[in-house]
C-alpha cells in the first residue's frame, strides 16, 4: 500500500506542476472563474486528505490539486516477487488496477507477467529450489489460481514432504529392528513406499539394502544361538522380499560353516568331558549333537566311550537291561534307557482335537536319562508280585471292576472282576497287559521291585511318559499327524471287528491291527525310543497329581505332586480310544483306587 501512495503522490505532483506553468497574469474577467477553480482545488486536497489522513493528521499541500477519479480505491493483494524488475512491474500494475480494476490492458499485462513468473516457478522446481517455486506460485495463485503450475508445485511439495516423512519412518523402523514386520510399517515396506513415490531415491535404495543386510545378519545371529530353523525362516523371507540371492547363498554358506565348526568343537568337548569324568556334561553334549544332525556313527562311538567310562553299569541310551530279583532267582521287567534331552510338552493351540488341559505348551528338559519298562506290566509279571506278597488289589477289595460287554458294546461294572481277568471278564493270559489295577496297586508293585532289587523303581512322571511316547516327535502322534501307514500300535481302526462283528464309530481310517481288546505286550513295532504300546493297547497310570493346566508345571521332568491330591494322571491311548484320545498330548485322570479294563501301567527307574 505504501508503494501505491507514492505512485499517487507522484501523479499529483506532475499535475500541480502543469498548473503552475500557466500564465499568472490572467484577465480580470477570468478572476471570478479562477476563484471558483481555487475552491475546487481545495476540495480536491481535502479528498486526498481523506485518503492519507484525518483531522490534524491530514496531509495537504498549498498547491493546486488534480481532480481524482470519482470511484473508490480498489484494494489490491499485498504480494511481492523476488525479482526486483518483475516486482516493479507488478506493483505498477497493482497501482493502476486499483483505479481501473476492469481495464483489459492492465489484465493482459498482468497475465503476461504471470506467464513469466510461471516459467520461473517451473525452472525453480527443476532446479530443486522448492522454496522459490512455492513463493512464486503463491503470487500466481492470487491472480490466476487455475493455472496448472499452482497444483503441480503444491502436489510436488506434498510428494516431497511425504517422501521425507516416510523415509524417516523407514529409518526408525530399521533402527528398531522392524525389518519385515509388521506389514506396512516395516522398514522394507516403508522403503518400498518411498521408491513408489520417488523411483530411484538413493536414500531409500540404501535403506532397503541395509534392511536386507540386517535381515541376513539376524538370520546368522539366530544360527549362532543354535536356532537354525529360525535362521532359515528369515533367509526364506529375505528371498521373498529382496532380489539378492547371492547374499542369501553366502549367508547359508556361513551358517553351514558355523554349524560345522560348532559340531566339531562340541565333539571335542564330549571327549574332554569324558576324560575329565564329567559324564553328565558329556551326555548332554551328545544329545545336542544328535539334535544338530551329527554323523550317526560318530555319535555311536562317543556314546560307547561314555558308556565304557561310566562306573555305574556301563549303560547307554537305548540299552536294554533287567535287574535281578535275587531272592526269586528271576529278572524284573525289561527296561530301556531313555536319553537325556528336552521337548515341548502339551499341544500347540492349533492342534486338531486339542483339549484346554493340554496347555500351556512348555519346554521340559531332562538333564539325566532314565529307564522305562519296554512294555506294560503283564499279567505274568504282576502274578509274581502277588504270589510273593499276597497283595490284594483295590478291585478285589471292592469286589468289582468295569468290563466290556460284547453284546451291547457298553462298558459296565461287573462283580468278581480282578487283575486275573481280561477286558471282557474272562481269565487273562499271562502275556496280556495287566488291567483292573488301580494307581494304588501300581504303586505297590513299584515298591516291591524297589525292595527286591535295591534300585529306584517308581511310576513314571507324566512328563517322562509324554517325552518317551513322543520319542523325539512333536506331531499329534509319535508316527505323524494322521492315521499310521503301517501297523504300529493296538489302536481303534475302521478295519477292526469285535467277536460279535461290531465296528468302531470313530476310528483311524484304513487301519486294522487285528485286535479287539488288549493285545499281548510287545506285539507291534517299538517307537523310536524302543518302547512298545505307548500310544495304544492300554492307558497307563503316572505318578502325577491331576492339574487342569500346565501353569507352574515343573520344567525338569519330575512328577508334579501335591499332598493329599484326589486324582492321578493317566496317559497314553488304549485299544478303545478314539484318535483324539490317542494323541501324544492327551491326558485324563481318575481317583487312585479306580479300576478299568482299559488301564494298566509300566514302571520307571532312575539311573
Amino acid at each position: 500500500m505504501k508503494n501505491l501512495v507514492l505512485i499517487l503522490l507522484a501523479t499529483l505532483l506532475v499535475y500541480v506542476g502543469d498548473l503552475h506553468a500557466q500564465d499568472p497574469g490572467s484577465a480580470p474577467e477570468t478572476q471570478e472563474a479562477g476563484q471558483a477553480e481555487d475552491e475546487r482545488q481545495r476540495r480536491g486536497v481535502r479528498r486526498l486528505g481523506d485518503v492519507v489522513g484525518e483531522g490534524a493528521d491530514e496531509w495537504s499541500m498549498d498547491i493546486p490539486t488534480a481532480d481524482l477519479p470519482a470511484q473508490p480505491l480498489e484494494p489490491q493483494p499485498e504480494v511481492n516477487l523476488p525479482d526486483a524488475d518483475q516486482d516493479a512491474v507488478l506493483q505498477s500494475l497493482l497501482a493502476r488496477r486499483a483505479f481501473a480494476p476492469n481495464d483489459p490492458d492492465i489484465q493482459a499485462d498482468l497475465e503476461a507477467l504471470m506467464d513469466e513468473v510461471e516459467t520461473d516457478a517451473r525452472a525453480a522446481m527443476s532446479a530443486d529450489n522448492v522454496g522459490l517455486a512455492q513463493q512464486l506460485v503463491s503470487v500466481i495463485a492470487e491472480f490466476t489460481p487455475d493455472r496448472a503450475v499452482v497444483n503441480d508445485v503444491r502436489a510436488e511439495i506434498t510428494r516431497r514432504a511425504s517422501v521425507t516423512q516416510t523415509l524417516a519412518e523407514a529409518d526408525a523402523a530399521l533402527a528398531d529392528g522392524r525389518l519385515v514386520t509388521p506389514p506396512g510399517q516395516s522398514a522394507a515396506d516403508l522403503y518400498e513406499q518411498v521408491l513408489a513415490l520417488e523411483p530411484g531415491n538413493s536414500a531409500a535404495q540404501t535403506g532397503l539394502d541395509n534392511t536386507h543386510q540386517a535381515l541376513i545378519a539376524e538370520a546368522v545371529s539366530l544360527a549362532e544361538e543354535f536356532d537354525f530353523e529360525g535362521a532359515e525362516a528369515l533367509l526364506l523371507r529375505a528371498e521373498d522380499v529382496f532380489d539378492a540371492q547371492d547374499r542369501v547363498d553366502e549367508a547359508r554358506g556361513n551358517i553351514d560353516a558355523f554349524l560345522s565348526d560348532y559340531v566339531s568343537d562340541l565333539d571335542r568337548q564330549v571327549v574332554s568331558s569324558i576324560d575329565a569324568g564329567d559324564y553328565d556334561q558329556a551326555e548332554a553334549d551328545i544329545t545336542q549333537l544328535v539334535a544338530l544332525g551329527h554323523d550317526r556313527q560318530r555319535i555311536d562311538a562317543l556314546r560307547a566311550s561314555l558308556a565304557d567310562a561310566r562306573i555305574y553299569g556301563g549303560f547307554e541310551p537305548g540299552q536294554v537291561f533287567a535287574d535281578t530279583i535275587e531272592r526269586l532267582n528271576r529278572n524284573g521287567p525289561d527296561m530301556i534307557v531313555i536319553p537325556a534331552g528336552s521337548f515341548m510338552m502339551g499341544s500347540p493351540d492349533n492342534e486338531s482335537d486339542r483339549f484346554s488341559n493340554e496347555g500351556p505348551r512348555h519346554r521340559v528338559t531332562f538333564e539325566r536319562g532314565f529307564a522305562l519298562a519296554r512294555t506294560e506290566i503283564s499279567v505274568g509279571d504282576f502274578s509274581v508280585f502277588v504270589d510273593d506278597t499276597g497283595y490284594r488289589t483295590d478291585a478285589e477289595r471292592a469286589g468289582n471292576s468295569r468290563v466290556y460287554d460284547l453284546r451291547t458294546g457298553r462298558m459296565d461294572r461287573q462283580d468278581r472282576i480282578t487283575w486275573r481277568n481280561d477286558y471282557v471278564g474272562d481269565p487273562a493270559e499271562d502275556d496280556l497287559p495287566v488291567i483292573h489295577v488301580s494307581w494304588n496297586d501300581a504303586q505297590a508293585y513299584a515298591r516291591w521291585l524297589r525292595q527286591q532289587t535295591g534300585r529306584s523303581y517308581r511310576l513314571p512322571s507324566e512328563a517322562e511318559f509324554e517325552y518317551a511316547l513322543r520319542a523325539g516327535s512333536q506331531t499329534r502322534f509319535w508316527w505323524g499327524d494322521g492315521a499310521p501307514r503301517d501297523i504300529v500300535e493296538n489302536l481303534t481302526g475302521d478295519g477292526d471287528s469285535s467277536p460279535t462283528n461290531a465296528r468302531w464309530n470313530i476310528a483311524f481310517r484304513r487301519y486294522s491291527d487285528g485286535f479287539w481288546g488288549p493285545a499281548p505286550t510287545g506285539s507291534f513295532e517299538p517307537n523310536p525310543f524302543g518302547l512298545y504300546d505307548m500310544a495304544g493297547n492300554v492307558m497307563e497310570w503316572t505318578e502325577d497329581c491331576w492339574h487342569d493346566s500346565f501353569v507352574r508345571a515343573p520344567g525338569d521332568g519330575s512328577a508334579w505332586v501335591n499332598p493329599g491330591c484326589e486324582r492321578r494322571v493317566i496317559k497314553g491311548g488304549s485299544w478303545s480310544s478314539t484318535p483324539a484320545m490317542t494323541r501324544s498330548a492327551f491326558r485324563l485322570s481318575s481317583t487312585p483306587n479306580s479300576t478299568d479294563m482299559r488301564v494298566g501301567f509300566r514302571v520307571a527307574r532312575d539311573l
